[in-house]
């Protein structure tokens, strides 16, 4: 730049400051209010739509992919798709620190390489070029974050499409930009047919890309919606041995641990004198020398940390008597049955079962075979499968043993062939009768099939 024209920069500078406005107070003034309209902005977004909630983070859990945020996501796929060029792919530092070191270095200096004194944009093709197709590469980078680069019947045809539209594609440009700086028009031929070829193949990919299977993850957030979280989470690993309120002194029914004498959990030995947070690592590492196993995922269980956390807070609000239960959380199991109503599996025997029965008839359990998980198990497993259960049967072995009427094996008399069920404890009789009406209506699946059977008594006059 020669030294005439920094004296007319210099001079329409101060032509433009004498008649606009200064950095203090008006540009300062500008930003903070702009600044204060981001921040309402967010507050708002915050409030009224928020971020789906999460569990806690769980160290155990090796299927768990790692993800940065949004923000770092086009790196994060650049990284994948270095990593499919031969033999330069395994070096990963070069995708990590020194290709978006040199990225960030060159925007540094690019006020140095690119000298034009114009602002105006048509007389900075270099510099537009350059960002537009930077930009237009992180965006669909971003967009292409979660589509694989390997299919899983072996293809490498997404991965080969998305390496054009990460790698080759901006590289090639950049190289054409150094080689056509002084041609305004073929900059811009470059620069619009990357731009597009980019977008045209990145749908390509979009549109051939896999559905994603996400796996649902309820998070309870509230007290009462953990208070029921940890409620059937208990109904399926701990009422087994120590019933389904707790009090449960000597365990009964279960292979190895019959007899054992053990201090009921909902007493206040347990509950005033062990913290939440041993509480929790007592659930998570287990008692190996009392018979209890691990539940924790970190020990080789199937819960993970929230769901331990979720038992712990069950415990605290139904036994503790500390805590205040809420009002919300103390809803009855099942609707109360009307006269002459049928109660259906949907409504009435699902959550019963969950409650009582499931702790020991699931899959890996000692029960005869006989699952409870569905509607089709309860109807269609168990050794005694053709006995188990028979709609309008009351000798139904079923029936038999929730009414504390073991069944005799007929080849030994004197040897039962089904214990009493639930074995720790018999159940209320409004749940014996739940269980009566409804084998003995035929053990609709649906609130619908229950009604249509169901007898409405006539009023007296």
């Amino acid at each position: 730049m020669n030294d005439e024209t920094k004296q007319k920069i210099n001079k329409r500078y101060e032509r433009e400051l004498d008649k606009g406005e200064r950095f203090w107070p008006d540009t300062i003034f500008k930003d903070l209010i702009t600044s204060l309209a981001i921040f309402l902005v967010l507050i708002l977004l915050a409030t009224f739509i928020g971020i789906p909630a999460e569990p806690k983070a769980d160290p155990s859990d090796t299927s768990y992919i790692p993800r940065p945020e949004w923000y770092f996501l086009f790196l994060f796929k650049f990284l994948a798709l270095y990593g499919q060029l031969p033999l330069i792919g395994k070096i990963e530092w070069i995708a990590t620190v020194l290709i978006p070191g040199i990225a960030i270095g060159v925007l540094t200096l690019l006020p140095f390489i690119e000298k034009n004194p114009n602002r105006y944009y048509s007389k900075r093709i270099l510099p537009i070029s350059i960002m537009t197709v930077m930009v237009t590469g992180i965006v669909l980078l971003t967009l292409m974050s979660e589509v694989p680069t390997v299919s899983e019947d072996g293809s490498t045809l997404l991965g080969t499409l998305q390496t054009t539209v990460g790698i080759f594609i901006p590289l090639t440009a950049y190289i054409l930009f150094a080689v056509f700086k002084s041609n305004t028009r073929l900059m811009l031929w470059t620069t619009s047919l990357a731009a597009v070829s980019m977008i045209l193949i990145s749908g390509t990919v979009l549109a051939l890309a896999p559905e994603k299977k996400t796996e649902e993850t309820e998070v309870a957030t509230t007290l009462v919606d953990q208070i029921f979280a940890g409620q059937d989470l208990y109904s399926v690993y701990c009422t087994e041995c120590h019933g389904d309120d707790g009090s449960v002194a000597v365990i009964q029914g279960v292979e190895g641990l019959e007899g054992e004498e053990i201090t009921p959990i909902n007493s206040r030995d347990v509950l005033y004198t062990i913290t939440d947070s041993a509480m929790t690592e007592v659930i998570a590492y287990g008692r190996p020398n009392a018979g209890m196993t691990p539940f924790g995922k970190t020990y080789g269980g199937e819960l993970t940390r929230s769901e331990i956390d979720y038992i712990v807070v069950f415990m605290r609000y139904m036994w503790d008597d500390r805590f205040e239960v809420p009002a919300e959380a103390l809803k009855p199991l099942f609707p109360p049955l009307a006269q002459g109503e049928v109660p259906s599996y949907d409504v009435h025997i699902q959550p019963i079962v969950k409650r009582y029965c499931v702790s020991c008839h699931r899959a890996g359990k000692e029960n005869n075979n006989y699952l409870m998980t569905s509607y089709e198990e309860i109807l269609t497993t168990g050794d005694n499968v053709d006995k188990n259960i028979i709609a309008g049967d009351e000798g139904s072995y079923f029936l038999q043993v929730i009414q504390e009427h073991a069944i005799m094996n007929p080849e030994a008399p004197d040897e039962e062939l089904i214990g009493v069920m639930p074995p720790n404890r018999a159940l209320k009789s409004n749940i014996v009768e739940v269980f009566f009406r409804w084998i003995m209506s035929g053990m609709p699946k649906t609130a619908e099939e229950a009604g249509a059977l169901s007898t409405t008594p006539t009023p007296t006059p």
